[in-house]
C-alpha cells in the first residue's frame, strides 16, 4: 500500500474513532436529558440535588413518577433554570418536541413563582414557615433565574421556540427582578452598601437563613447580583447608583495581608484544619458575610453566635462551609473595568448625536 493511501487509512480511522466518540458524548447527553424529564414535577420545576447522570432502573423511575405531584420544586442548588437550559440544547440538537415542551412549563414555572414585588423565593409554592420563603439570592439563586429570563429575551435564535408572549412575559419579570434588587440592597447610615443573602419578602429587610447564616452583608452573592445588573444594556442612574455604590463597598471590605490555607492536623476528627495565616503577598479576601453595624466580618457555628474570626467558630463548620474566598477580585478587577468602558463608549455615542 502506498504512503498516500496508508495516510487516507489513518485519516478516516481517526474519523470513525472521533465520531465514535462523539456518538458517545451525544448518548449520554441525551439520557442526561430523559433523566431531566422524568424528574420535572407537575408544576413545571425541578426538585435539587438529584443525580442527573443516574441511569435508573424501571422500579426507580417508577419511584420518580410517583413524586411527580410532590411540592418541592426550587430554584435552589441551580435547580429549574439549569434543567431549562439544558432542555434546550437538546431541543436543539435533537428537534424532540418533548424537551421543547418540557422547557416551555419550566419557563412558565419560573414566571409563576416570581412574586408581585420581583423577587423570588427558594421554593414554590412557597413555604409557610422557614426562609425558604424568603427572597432568596444566596448560592445565586435569583440570579440565574433573571440571567435565564434575560438570555431568553436577547437571543432570539437559542430560544427561537418561545412564544413572543412568553418572551415578554420574561422581559417584564426581569424587570420586575432589577427594581426588587435595587429595593434590597443595604443602606447603613444614609450609605447604599450591597446585599444579604436572602431578603424578606414583604419588607425587602435582610433575613438570616440556617443558624450559622445570620442577616448580614454578603461578600459573596453580592458579586452575582453586581454582575447581573452591569448587564443591563441601558442602565437608568439607580442601577448606576446601586453598581458603583456596591463596588466601593467591595473596595473598602477588602481583607489584606491574610490568606486561607489548609493544614494537616492529627488532633481534629478529619485530620485536617482550615486556618487564616498572615502573608503579605496574598490576594485580598472577602468574608461571606460581615456584620451590618460593624462592617467587620463574621463567622458562625450553628449555635448562631457571631464571632470575629475563623478560629472561633466550631471545627465542622469551619470546615464543613465557605467563609472566606476571592469572592470579589475579578470584579474588581476585570468586570468593573469593563462596564465603565462601556459605558463610556455609550456616552461618547449619545455626545456625538
Amino acid at each position: 500500500m502506498q504512503t498516500f493511501e496508508w495516510i487516507f487509512v489513518l485519516v478516516f480511522l481517526t474519523a470513525l474513532v472521533y465520531a465514535e466518540d462523539e456518538r458517545k458524548e451525544a448518548v449520554a447527553d441525551l439520557q442526561v436529558v430523559e433523566t431531566v424529564l422524568l424528574y420535572q414535577r407537575s408544576s413545571g420545576g425541578w426538585p435539587k440535588n438529584y443525580d442527573r447522570q443516574q441511569r435508573l432502573t424501571v422500579a426507580e423511575q417508577a419511584e420518580v413518577l410517583a413524586d411527580k405531584d410532590k411540592h418541592d420544586s426550587t430554584i435552589d442548588n441551580g435547580a429549574t433554570y439549569t434543567e431549562v437550559r439544558l432542555l434546550t440544547d437538546a431541543y436543539h440538537s435533537t428537534v424532540d418536541d418533548r424537551f421543547r415542551q418540557a422547557a416551555l412549563r419550566g419557563i412558565a414555572y419560573l414566571l409563576d413563582a416570581q412574586y408581585d414585588n420581583g423577587g423570588w423565593p427558594q421554593y414554590f409554592p412557597p413555604r409557610r414557615n422557614g426562609y425558604s420563603r424568603h427572597i432568596t439570592f444566596n448560592d445565586n439563586a435569583m440570579i440565574g433565574v433573571m440571567s435565564l429570563l434575560r438570555d431568553i429575551t436577547n437571543d432570539k435564535i437559542q430560544f427561537s421556540f418561545v412564544p413572543r408572549t412568553t418572551r415578554y412575559q420574561c422581559q417584564q419579570a426581569f424587570e420586575r427582578g432589577i427594581d426588587c434588587i435595587l429595593k434590597c440592597q443595604i443602606v447603613i447610615r444614609s450609605i447604599p452598601t450591597v446585599w444579604c443573602a436572602q431578603h424578606d419578602e414583604v419588607t425587602f429587610e435582610p433575613r438570616p437563613a440556617r443558624s450559622y447564616e445570620l442577616a448580614s452583608l454578603s461578600g459573596s452573592e453580592s458579586v452575582g447580583i453586581v454582575r447581573l445588573l452591569m448587564q443591563v444594556d441601558q442602565p437608568n442612574d439607580a442601577i448606576v447608583h446601586a453598581i458603583e455604590s456596591a463596588i466601593a463597598w467591595f473596595e473598602q471590605s477588602k481583607l489584606m495581608g491574610l490568606k486561607q490555607v489548609r493544614i494537616e492536623d492529627p488532633s481534629q476528627p478529619t485530620g485536617f484544619d482550615k486556618v487564616v495565616i498572615k502573608d503579605p503577598n496574598a490576594s485580598p479576601m472577602w468574608a461571606r458575610f460581615y456584620d451590618m453595624e460593624t462592617g467587620q466580618p463574621i463567622f458562625c457555628s450553628r449555635d448562631g453566635i457571631p464571632r470575629q474570626t475563623l478560629v472561633e467558630i466550631s471545627h465542622e463548620r469551619r470546615n464543613g462551609y465557605s467563609w472566606l474566598g476571592l469572592y470579589a477580585r475579578q470584579l474588581l478587577d476585570r468586570d468593573f473595568p469593563a462596564w465603565l468602558s462601556r459605558m463610556e463608549k455609550k456616552r461618547g455615542h449619545k455626545d456625538v448625536r
